[in-house]
């Protein structure tokens, strides 16, 4: 079974093929292809929702036309086409939905819309290093969602945790800015972060000391603003923060960190979860699978940790053309008459 996705919820315009094996539900991804945005945002500090909507319509159809080439199919070997329905900008996900409109009406095909953050989720079921066992506990981190997801064996979904108010990746992003760094943030917290633990043999510690806020909270939600805010007043305290960018980096990111992990080993151990994975643009953040990935190994016994491939981790179509799949077993196709985008699609 060959499906494409299509994925252009926010800056990046990404389309993948994918072959999967309908007994055994083995996924090969054979092409999986992104055109990012990044360097044309970064002069603004952000994504501009009207400059990514023209760039995702000067580069969806070059886009699936690589994902085709590179895949060595054509659209007739197509049985599928998988698209992002939300959440996301709404003008890039419009691009998008109505690209596939067409292509649908044209070829003849069957459509999947996916939820954006389920394929955050399916990106783990890509060729898992381990076995898939349940109930699994999902920790999800982007730029706009941080939850906590259990998943049953009829890979039904409750979200058992989720932010107040910022995301860890748009706290990231805020932390960032506000230490003049650039954007996006997390790559560049990050790297100053890794800096700093360099320069002290791994184990460092930090005079820096900012809140971790809601971890010891008798539920599961998160909460970063407040984080945010310590970190500036402790820069306004600071005139000499410039010259320890590197060590503000590094306490703040582990503040980030502590959180996330702290409270899904929590909600793992209060739920029985057999797996734990991580997924989301943030996954990709190498300190955040150390921690996990280790305190799921010291504090949760017999559980699986897995995590994305990093090509998989960042928003991408390949992980659309996956939860296709799952939602396409469950007989959950749509006329292309009737596709719509939503940008504020919530889980279910």
């Amino acid at each position: 079974m060959y499906i494409l996705g299509i994925e252009t919820s926010c800056d990046e315009t990404a389309a993948s093929i994918i072959k999967v094996d309908r007994k055994t539900g083995k996924i090969v991804v054979l092409s999986n292809i992104i055109s990012s945005q990044i360097e044309i945002h970064q002069k603004y500090g952000g994504v501009v929702p009207e400059v990514a909507a023209r760039e995702h319509v000067l580069n969806i159809l070059p886009v699936i036309d690589e994902a085709l080439s590179k895949a060595k199919i054509n659209q007739k070997n197509i049985n599928l086409i998988a698209v992002t329905k939300g959440p996301g900008l709404i003008t890039s996900l419009m691009t998008g939905m109505e690209t596939v409109r067409t292509l649908a009406f044209a070829w003849d095909k069957p459509v999947i819309e996916v939820n954006h953050i389920e394929g955050h989720i399916y990106s783990n079921f890509i060729n898992p290093e381990s076995k898939i066992n349940f109930p699994s506990l999902i920790l999800t981190v982007s730029g706009g969602h941080t939850n906590l997801i259990l998943m049953d064996k009829n890979r039904k979904i409750k979200i058992i945790g989720e932010t107040l108010d910022d995301a860890a990746g748009e706290a990231f992003d805020k932390g960032a800015k506000m230490m003049n760094l650039g954007y996006p943030g997390g790559p560049i917290v990050s790297k100053y972060a890794a800096q700093y633990q360099q320069k002290h043999s791994n184990i460092p510690t930090s005079n820096i000391q900012l809140p971790r806020p809601m971890l010891n909270a008798a539920n599961f939600n998160f909460s970063f603003s407040g984080l945010k805010t310590a970190l500036l007043y402790q820069l306004q305290k600071d005139d000499n923060w410039t010259s320890r960018t590197d060590e503000y980096c590094f306490e703040y990111q582990q503040a980030i960190i502590d959180v996330l992990v702290g409270k899904t080993i929590k909600a793992a151990q209060k739920t029985g979860a057999k797996t734990v994975m991580l997924s989301g643009g943030v996954s990709a953040n190498t300190e955040l699978r150390v921690c996990l990935k280790n305190a799921v190994t010291q504090k949760l016994s017999k559980v699986n940790f897995l995590v994305p491939k990093h090509e998989y981790t960042t928003d991408n179509a390949a992980m659309i053309a996956t939860a296709g799949f799952f939602t396409y077993l469950k007989h959950k196709t749509t006329n292309f008459s009737k596709l719509k985008v939503d940008p504020s699609l919530q889980l279910k």
